[in-house]
């Protein structure tokens, strides 16, 4: 047995040693919690009326985002898998895939240009029936709103990926048999999406109960805090470390109860999608007219708060933001960061895959006794960000910096790189192992006929099909390292900041032109880099 594990050692010891090491990080964090914990009072404060209250809000948001989110996206993917010739769908399409790197700092600063007191809404409204919407935004109303607005059209594009796997003959055969769009729809789409609805259900509770950003802005009042809020409150405003370490075992604790029975629902990967090929019947006039109208009314509503950036930004003095020495530095050190965490990203991906991959496949490991075991495990050291909350994770280095000495721009650094590459994980994971496992699958009998391994095999078997999902994940991580509003929070100040804090702090000073101007910049680069990027790596050549 140690003999075929040998046999593969080249691709299974570097992806070990980084599950290793993810999952000694989290251990080390979470005894670095406990050991600053009060463990005789810790067991007897979760009972408390004011924790009760907080993980009852924290629970109920995100089972209210999640139902919102997850039936919206379903009825917006049904209706653009069937209204193809939709005007500019291509470019929709391309705008809900944005919706995962968005930072929610942009969403919450556009989502107040529309919908706040001053917003552009409220001003219709006063001039057309002298009636104002007040603070609706602020609250549970509004948390909803941006969870949906993120999440929703995450999940569209998730599921319009199942939609399209369908084989055009199932439709066929639900046209001869004079199925109506109810019925086929039953018959025919949900068992085909059933289990990516259920997959990202899931992500989609996890993201909205560990929500920070959203939940910081837009809830108003402490009534309206979660978990992850309240831990940010009580070691940045009321200096509460105890009380922090009481909601961050608590939230750890559900975090990881979540993942564990929610691992096993994956993405159903098995349908390949079978292209533009289109459906050759017009859909009934009634689905057709529902169908227009869910892509015309939440392209509008996604759409708007993007243009108010744009609008509000265009008029910032960029000569003075540009200027701004804090600008300089957060934007520097936002770049930075993010270069390397996606770097850093992609070799922990791409390592992982590989190792994880030898325990999938009967022509490798899979028939071992220990295969499953050290699959869960790379597994679990790939999903960890879902289990430990950036709050969390970032309380447990918070505390490390206060008892090892050391620049506070070092621990800052460490933190927000371990958090953004973790945060990155569960995302890359899906994106590039699918992709390495069916390589695997095409090509290991050549490959081991040939004795090609290592680098050379890397080079002339995995990069020609791995090269756009690559390119992909890259800018994937950066973007999602560049707009997190997380960690940053415990540890930004004037001496070490990045973009999503300096906006943050723009918007609490009420400097509302160089906040749009910030914003305006963030999302650029954002996009930019997203979209870009992975073409960029799609027209490059293997030499």
């Amino acid at each position: 047995m140690f003999k075929k594990y040998g046999r593969f050692k080249s691709s299974l010891i570097p992806g070990l040693l980084i599950s290793f090491f993810l999952l000694t990080l989290a251990v080390f964090l979470f005894f670095t919690l406990y050991e600053n914990s009060n463990t005789n009072e810790s067991l007897f404060a979760v009972l408390s009326p004011r924790i009760l209250k907080l993980l009852k809000f924290t629970v109920f948001q995100a089972t209210l985002s999640t139902i919102f989110s997850i039936l919206i996206g379903i009825v917006l993917a049904w209706s653009l898998s069937h209204q193809q010739k939709f005007p500019n769908r291509a470019l929709l399409v391309a705008l809900f895939s944005s919706s995962l790197v968005l930072p929610t700092i942009i969403v919450v600063l556009g989502l107040i240009t529309i919908l706040g007191r001053n917003g552009w809404l409220n001003h219709i409204s006063l001039n057309l029936f002298n009636h104002s919407f007040e603070g609706f935004l602020y609250g549970l109303s509004g948390i909803l709103i941006a969870h949906v607005y993120l999440n929703g059209s995450y999940a569209a594009r998730s599921l319009l990926h199942s939609f399209e796997s369908i084989p055009k003959e199932k439709y066929k055969l639900a046209k001869s048999l004079g199925f109506s769009t109810c019925k086929r729809f039953y018959y025919i789409e949900w068992p085909a999406i059933k289990t990516t609805v259920f997959s990202v259900s899931s992500i989609v509770f996890l993201l909205c109960f560990t929500s920070f950003a959203i939940v910081l802005i837009l809830g108003g009042n402490p009534s309206y805090n979660t978990l992850e809020v309240a831990i940010y409150e009580a070691v940045k405003l009321d200096f509460d470390i105890s009380f922090a370490l009481e909601l961050a075992f608590l939230q750890l604790s559900i975090s990881v109860v979540l993942v564990f029975f929610t691992s096993s629902l994956k993405t159903d990967i098995s349908n390949i999608k079978t292209g533009s090929e289109m459906i050759p019947w017009s859909e009934p006039f009634g689905a057709k007219i529902v169908q227009k109208f869910t892509i015309f009314i939440f392209g509008l509503f996604f759409l708007l708060p993007l243009l108010a950036i744009v609008v509000d930004g265009v008029g910032a003095d960029y000569m003075k933001i540009l200027s701004s020495s804090i600008f300089i530095k957060s934007f520097d050190t936002s770049i930075v960061i993010a270069t390397l965490s996606s770097l850093i990203t992609i070799f922990f991906t791409l390592l992982l895959s590989g190792a994880k991959r030898n325990f999938a496949l009967k022509s490798r490991l899979a028939d071992s006794k220990l295969a499953s075991i050290f699959e869960i495990l790379i597994s679990f050291s790939g999903t960890l960000y879902l289990a430990i909350p950036s709050l969390v994770l970032g309380l447990g280095f918070f505390l490390l910096s206060q008892k090892f000495l050391a620049p506070q721009a070092f621990w800052a650094t460490f933190a927000l790189l371990s958090a953004n590459v973790l945060m990155s994980l569960p995302f890359s994971l899906s994106i590039i192992y699918p992709a390495m496992l069916k390589t695997a699958t095409r090509y290991d009998k050549l490959c081991f006929s040939l004795g090609i391994g290592g680098i050379k095999r890397f080079i002339y078997c995995e990069w020609p099909f791995l090269k756009e999902s690559i390119g992909y994940v890259i800018a994937l991580s950066f973007c999602l390292s560049l707009g997190d509003l997380g960690i940053i929070s415990l540890f930004g100040s004037q001496d070490f900041s990045t973009l999503p804090w300096y906006l943050y702090g723009l918007m609490g000073s009420y400097k509302n032109s160089d906040a749009s101007g910030v914003a305006l910049i963030l999302l650029s680069l954002v996009l930019g880099v997203f979209i870009l990027l992975p073409k960029v790596f799609s027209r490059s050549r293997v030499a």
